[in-house]
């Protein structure tokens, strides 16, 4: 996992020093710009609609807060595990899982906030269909 997102990185930013650090809005801003496709994604499984937060989970350190809105619902935010800071990448703990569920092919559209550690806020719109793996 680790060696995938060093990957998409320097697809997305060039070559990507060994110390390079993720750990603020500068930094993780252009990247979830130009990922903003994949920030999150939906997955049918076990009878569950499965929404999945991971890549947002990666780059979770510049960002303060992740709030998302299902459907016409109230507005819902997404904690995530602190970060640590040492590493290239925030990795997802071992004993997390990155997705919440929901009853199945009930996610029809979805809206997720960003809101970085400089306070500025960052939106985007998805369809089901946009995001159904």
């Amino acid at each position: 996992m680790r060696f995938m997102m060093a990957a998409l990185a320097a697809v997305f930013v060039g070559v990507v020093p060994a110390q390079a650090q993720f750990d603020s809005a500068e930094q993780v801003k252009p990247i979830l710009k130009m990922i903003k496709p994949q920030w999150v994604s939906l997955r049918e499984y076990d009878g569950q609609d499965l929404l999945y937060f991971t890549m947002l989970e990666v780059y979770r350190c510049g960002i303060d807060q992740i709030r998302y809105v299902i459907n016409d619902g109230k507005p819902r935010v997404w904690e995530t595990p602190p970060c640590e800071g040492d590493e290239t990448f925030s990795e997802i703990p071992a004993d997390r899982l990155p997705f919440t569920t929901f009853p199945l092919q009930s996610v029809e559209k979805l809206r997720v906030e960003l809101t970085y550690d400089d306070g500025s806020v960052e939106w985007a719109e998805y369809m089901r269909g946009d995001v159904l793996q």
